[in-house]
C-alpha cells in the first residue's frame, strides 16, 4: 500500500526485534514487584535488564542503518520540485485510508507526552518527590515533563532534518521503534534513569506530527487540507481519552509504571502499519526515485511542478536579513503577534493545567481511579468538538473559528480559576467544564496549525509554522522550568488562570490582526 520498500529491510526487522526483545526483558523486574504493588525505587537492576538495555541500544542503531536510504545525503536541491495535489483533485479511498493511518499514528505519538500527567502522583509517591499531593518531597516531580518537553524541542529540530534526509515514512517507523525502547520506563528503579528515557521519548515524539502534516500536504486536494489537518491534530484529544482510560482502568492494579509499558504494543501497532504509509512523493524525486514518486502521486491525484522563478527571486529578497526576523516585520507583523499569543497559551494551557490536573483532582479528595474516570469522561462529552472545529474551519471561517474555540476554552478556565477547589463536589459541572480546557486546547491547537501553515506566503511559511509550534513549546518550558525552581505545586485555579489570561488576549489579537486564508489554491495569498 505504501508503495516504497524499505532501505534494508534485514537490517529494519532485526533491529526493530531486537528493541523488542530488550523491553521484554525489562519485564521480569517488573513483574517481581507484583507483591508490592510494583514498588521498584531501589531495587538494584538485574542480569536481564541489563542486556536487554543492551539490546534496545543496538537495535535502534540497526534500525536506523535499515531506514537510511543509500546516497540519503547527495539528494538533488529539493527546491527544484513542488508536489501537492492538483485543486481539482476529489477526495479518494486513497486519502481516507491515509487520514485514518496518519489519526492513529498521531494518537499513540501523542499519547506519550500526555501520560506524564496521569503518571506524576504515583511517581511522586514512590520516589518520595516533591508535588501537589506531595509538598513536603525532594526533587520536584515536574523535572519529568521538563525533560519530555526538552526532548520534545530537540525531536521537532531532529525529525524535521530527518524527514528531508531519510524521507518521512522512515522518520515515522524510526519513532515508532523508539517508543517501543522508551516503554522500558515503566521499569526503571531509579529517578533519574527515568528521566534520560522521558528525554527519548520526547525526542520521538517531537517530530511527529509536523511530519504527519507535510506529508498530508503533498496528497490532501488544497481545499480539503484545512479540515483534515484540523481533524487529523485534533487527535490529541482522542490521545487524552485513551491516556486516562488506561490509567483509570489499569493503575489502579499495575500502577503507574504499566502507563508507560504500553508503549511497547502501541509501538509494535504503529511499525505494522507501515504498508499503509506512503513515503513523499517529493523526497523520492529528489532522490532520483521518480517511477515510486510517479505512482504514489497517481494514487492521490498529486502532481510536481517546477518551482517559479519569480517565487526564486521573491524567496531570495524576502530571506535577505534572515531568520524568523522577517515575520515580526510588515507586513506580518500584527498576524504574527496573534500567532505568538495564541501559541503561548495553548502552552500554558496543556503544561500548566492540563498536566497537572490529575494530580489536582485527587488533591481535591477524589482517588485515583475516580480522578482518572472523570478526565476520561470530560473528554469524551467534549470529543465532538473535534469534528464541530474541522466542520467550521473549512466550511464556514479559520478566523471565527479560533475566535470562538478560544473564547470557550478561555470562559471555561475562567470558571475554573475562580470555583475550581469547589466543583469536586459537583460532578456534572466538573465534566463540563473540564471537557474545554482538555478538548476545547486540543482543537485551537489543530486550528493554529493549519491556520499557520495557509495565512502566510510560501517564501515564510515554513517559518511561520516552525514560530507556531515553538512558542508553544516555549510557554511549556516556562511553566514547567518555574516549578522545578521550588514554586509551589500548581492548584486548578492558579493552573486555570494562567490560560485564561493569554486566551482572552488571545482573542483579542487574532480578531484585530487576524486574517482570512483565501479558499481554493494553496499558493492563493491571505484575505483580510
Amino acid at each position: 500500500m505504501g508503495g516504497v520498500a524499505l532501505a534494508r529491510p534485514l537490517y529494519f526487522w532485526l533491529g526493530f526485534l531486537a528493541t523488542v526483545a530488550g523491553v521484554v526483558l525489562h519485564l521480569p523486574m517488573y513483574l517481581h514487584g507484583a507483591d508490592m504493588h510494583y514498588h521498584l525505587a531501589g531495587m538494584p537492576m538485574d542480569t536481564p535488564m541489563a542486556v536487554g538495555m543492551a539490546l534496545i541500544v543496538a537495535g535502534l542503531l540497526v534500525t536506523a542503518y535499515g531506514l537510511v536510504p543509500p546516497g540519503a545525503l547527495t539528494a538533488r536541491p529539493a527546491a527544484e520540485v513542488r508536489v501537492r495535489a492538483l485543486d481539482d483533485a476529489r477526495m479518494r479511498p486513497a486519502h481516507i485510508g491515509l487520514i485514518v493511518v496518519m489519526s492513529v499514528a498521531v494518537v499513540i505519538d501523542a499519547m506519550k507526552p500526555i501520560t506524564l500527567g496521569f503518571v506524576a502522583p504515583g511517581m511522586a509517591k514512590e520516589y518520595g518527590l516533591k508535588s501537589a499531593l506531595n509538598p513536603a518531597g525532594d526533587l520536584p516531580v515536574a523535572l519529568l515533563p521538563l525533560a519530555g518537553l526538552t526532548g520534545t524541542v530537540l525531536g521537532s529540530l531532529l525529525w524535521g532534518w530527518m524527514g528531508d534526509k531519510i524521507g518521512r515514512k522512515p522518520s515515522i517507523l524510526f519513532a515508532g521503534v523508539l517508543f517501543i525502547g522508551t516503554a522500558i520506563c515503566g521499569a526503571m528503579p531509579d529517578f533519574g534513569w527515568n528521566l534520560a528515557m522521558c528525554v527519548a521519548m520526547g525526542l520521538g515524539a517531537g517530530g511527529m506530527l509536523p511530519i504527519t502534516f507535510s506529508l498530508l500536504a503533498e496528497t490532501i486536494p488544497p481545499r480539503h487540507k484545512g479540515w483534515v489537518m484540523v481533524l487529523i491534530g485534533g487527535n490529541l484529544a482522542v490521545a487524552y481519552l485513551a491516556a486516562s482510560w488506561l490509567s483509570a482502568s489499569l493503575a489502579p492494579t499495575y500502577s503507574w509504571r504499566i502507563l508507560w509499558l504500553v508503549g511497547m504494543p502501541t509501538g509494535v501497532f504503529l511499525i505494522l502499519l507501515n504498508r499503509f504509509i506512503p513515503e513523499s512523493p517529493r523526497f523520492l524525486l529528489a532522490h532520483g526515485r521518480d517511477e515510486e514518486a510517479r505512482a504514489i502521486m497517481a494514487r492521490y491525484g498529486a502532481a510536481a511542478t517546477a518551482q517559479a522563478r519569480e517565487e526564486e527571486v521573491e524567496r531570495v529578497e524576502d530571506d535577505h536579513g534572515g531568520g524568523y526576523s522577517r515575520l515580526f516585520r510588515p507586513p506580518f507583523t500584527g498576524l504574527t503577534v496573534a500567532v505568538v499569543v495564541l501559541g503561548l497559551s495553548i502552552g500554558l494551557v496543556t503544561y500548566g493545567f492540563q498536566l497537572w490536573i490529575p494530580s489536582n483532582l485527587q488533591r481535591l479528595g477524589l482517588d485515583q481511579q475516580t480522578a482518572d474516570r472523570a478526565l476520561r469522561d470530560s473528554t469524551l462529552l467534549g470529543l465532538p468538538l473535534i469534528l464541530v472545529s474541522a466542520a467550521m474551519y473549512g466550511l464556514w471561517s479559520a478566523k471565527k473559528t479560533i475566535v470562538v474555540l478560544s473564547a470557550l476554552v478561555g470562559a471555561a478556565l475562567a470558571v475554573l480559576s475562580f470555583a475550581g477547589e469547589t466543583l469536586a463536589q459537583d460532578r456534572t459541572w466538573l465534566y463540563l467544564l473540564l471537557a474545554g480546557p482538555i478538548v476545547g486546547t486540543a482543537a485551537i491547537a489543530a486550528v493554529l496549525a493549519a491556520y499557520s501553515s495557509e495565512i502566510y506566503p510560501t517564501r515564510v511559511r515554513s517559518r511561520g509554522s516552525g514560530l507556531s509550534a515553538g512558542v508553544g513549546k516555549l510557554g511549556g518550558v516556562a511553566v514547567t522550568a518555574v516549578l522545578v525552581a521550588g514554586a509551589t505545586a500548581p492548584s486548578i485555579g492558579a493552573t486555570a488562570l494562567l490560560g485564561a489570561v493569554p486566551l482572552v488576549l488571545a482573542v483579542v489579537a487574532v480578531l484585530a490582526f487576524g486574517v482570512e486564508p483565501a479558499k481554493g489554491s494553496a499558493e492563493t495569498p491571505v484575505t483580510a
